[in-house]
């Protein structure tokens, strides 16, 4: 497992998941402020947020899970549809005993962030989401190309070309996502993509990414830019984080004002594509404390 100065790790038993939980920062017991629990995206786990944890941990007791088939927590062969992430992400801050949390989450993570938000708003104080549209977002003709790019995901969902495709060989697939649309491409070096890739050759962690596409990410996208949540609200303050190098999600893509989001901001990262935690974490930091202390002083 790869590591970073400061962090704690353990195994959290849930009903029916064995989750991993990296820590960092201010002690468990220390309830004065609500955590920061971040959710990476795929290809990754944990270690997307290496250049974040630091920084947040100065001043917050920061949470990071691997979500269920990523890193170390365990891979079944189901449960990666939405009631069941949602469930094991309540079910988690259950057992850590936290009740209210600020959530930042990348990718796939994002999505399933919102989910919770909308779900239970009593439960999350604010949201920073990198790289996916948000849940208001009207689908327009300008976004036929995101898409058209996204046909890379095809081979994902195939049960049995999917899995091997990640995990069998030379791995091109996953290392691809990780280094072909990046601003900076110095930073994929070979231990940095071994630390992503690695896992993926367990079959059971590649099945897990497959089902992941199958029956959340790609159905989920859909709900989103279907509409399925346009008449609900959040409060609290939001943050939408994209690259401005993204080829996916493109800032000027985005709709920027929200009325059942009154306090959502879009922020354009420069210098960054999808991978806006690995290629400026500084900015994913900067945000991140922005959206916080703006939702204490409410």
């Amino acid at each position: 497992m790869p590591s970073v100065a400061g962090v704690r790790h353990r195994f959290v038993d849930l009903p029916a998941l064995r989750v991993h939980v990296a820590e960092a920062g201010l002690d468990r017991a220390d309830r004065s402020r609500p955590p920061v629990v971040l959710l990476h995206g795929v290809p990754q786990h944990w270690w997307e947020w290496r250049g974040v944890i630091p920084e947040l941990a100065t001043s917050h007791h920061v949470i990071c899970p691997d979500l269920r088939g990523a890193g170390w927590t365990d891979a079944p062969p189901s449960g990666y549809r939405r009631p069941v992430l949602m469930s094991d992400v309540w079910d988690l801050l259950d057992a850590l005993g936290q009740d209210r949390v600020h959530l930042v989450a990348h990718d796939w993570g994002a999505l399933l962030a919102f989910e919770l938000a909308l779900a239970r708003p009593d439960r999350v104080a604010s949201l920073v989401s990198i790289s996916v549209p948000h849940p208001w977002q009207r689908l327009t003709p300008r976004m036929l190309p995101l898409l058209l790019r996204a046909g890379y995901q095809l081979p994902m969902v195939t049960p049995w070309l999917g899995p091997r495709l990640l995990s069998r060989g030379e791995q091109r697939l996953p290392r691809r996502l990780l280094t072909a649309t990046s601003t900076r491409p110095e930073i994929w070096t070979p231990e940095v993509v071994a630390a992503f890739v690695d896992v993926l050759r367990d079959p059971a962690r590649a099945r897990a990414v497959t089902a992941l596409y199958r029956h959340f990410i790609q159905p989920e996208a859909a709900r989103f830019l279907g509409g399925a949540h346009r008449d609900a609200r959040l409060e609290q303050p939001v943050r939408v984080l994209v690259g401005a190098q993204d080829p996916l999600v493109r800032p000027a893509d985005l709709d920027r004002q929200v009325s059942n989001a009154p306090r959502l901001r879009v922020v354009a990262v420069e210098g960054a594509s999808h991978w806006v935690v690995d290629e400026r974490p500084d900015a994913v930091v900067a945000v991140v404390r922005e959206t916080v202390a703006a939702a204490e002083l409410r």
